[in-house]
């Protein structure tokens, strides 16, 4: 039971979206790849929050 309430553990996951969307820290260092990066993963997380919405709305629609 202890390896499946690790296994489900969702911390990690909901704190990765708190730091993609945060303002970069001026301390370290920025290379315009990284900001790459992080602008597809903003785009792809906001592209899977709408359409998890839509999913719902449809499910729950019908």
């Amino acid at each position: 039971m202890k390896k499946v309430t690790e296994f489900l553990k969702l911390g990690e996951v909901f704190g990765y979206f708190v730091r993609v969307f945060q303002k970069p820290d001026p301390s370290r260092p920025d290379s315009s790849s990284l900001r790459m990066m992080h602008g597809i993963n903003r785009i792809s997380i906001l592209m899977f929050l709408f359409c998890l919405c839509v999913m719902l709305y449809r499910f729950f629609a019908r």
